[in-house]
């Protein structure tokens, strides 16, 4: 047995001990939303057009992640509508900032292990940046949404509205923290390198690698911050609803 296997292993076990039949639900989300990453990843390289189906397997993405997640249809519903409606201006915002951010593409620290492969493989590498952007906020939105939405569905939203912003200033820091260490966490060794190879600050800011990935976490930081206020409105507008038809 590998460790990856015994990984996968100890997640299932853990995620049935703590959340029971909901936590079997969530890892079974998780394999079929890592089944559609496969998919994804199979199409664009087929030739379709990475930021359309990157769009197509974030929306089934979404669903699978919340309705797997909550059972709840007071929850799960406005959580799917806000992130539909981030998921849409975070996608307008990413096309424009990758437009001007040269940061597609392969940086110069992987010239070793592209020797001699050919990178002509008739695939906008732009549209690849475009679609792992998208794709890699997807968890950071389904989070916030779900969270927001559980917690303003028990609330009022007219009568409750200061506790109901306290709750979105404490998910949102809570969101951007974990976002912000989970980044530097993974970078800790580029990081050494860069220090040990004397970059230049410049000359860091400027790296493809880096800059992608810093792009990535920044994406998901106005995820967030875009999907607390959205969560709210939409409860908030189905609260209001609700009332009118009683």
């Amino acid at each position: 047995m590998n460790s990856m296997l015994l990984l996968i292993i100890v997640l299932f076990a853990l995620m049935l001990l703590v959340g029971g039949k909901q936590g079997g639900n969530s890892f079974l989300a998780l394999c079929v939303n890592s089944l559609i990453i496969m998919v994804a990843v199979i199409l664009m390289a087929g030739g379709f057009a990475p930021v359309w189906v990157a769009l197509i397997a974030s929306m089934i993405i979404l669903a699978t992640t919340i309705f797997f997640s909550s059972t709840d249809m007071e929850v799960a519903a406005p959580a799917f509508i806000a992130a539909l409606v981030v998921m849409v201006a975070l996608t307008a915002l990413i096309l424009y900032v990758d437009r001007y951010s040269a940061a597609a593409g392969f940086g110069s620290e992987d010239g070793e292990d592209l020797e001699g492969m050919s990178v002509a493989i008739g695939i906008s590498f732009r549209q690849i940046g475009v679609a792992a952007g998208l794709m890699s906020t997807l968890g950071a939105i389904a989070e916030a949404a779900i969270a927001v939405a559980a917690g303003v569905n028990e609330l009022d939203v007219d009568k409750d509205r200061v506790g109901i912003k306290r709750m979105g200033r404490e998910i949102t820091g809570t969101a951007i923290n974990t976002l912000f260490f989970g980044f530097f966490g993974s970078f800790v060794g580029l990081f050494v390198w860069f220090g040990q190879l004397h970059y230049t600050l410049a000359v860091v800011l400027n790296n493809k690698i880096f800059v992608g990935e810093l792009l990535d976490v920044l994406f998901s930081i106005i995820a967030v911050i875009l999907t607390v206020p959205t969560t709210i409105w939409v409860v908030r507008h189905r609260q209001h609803a609700a009332k009118r038809q009683a």
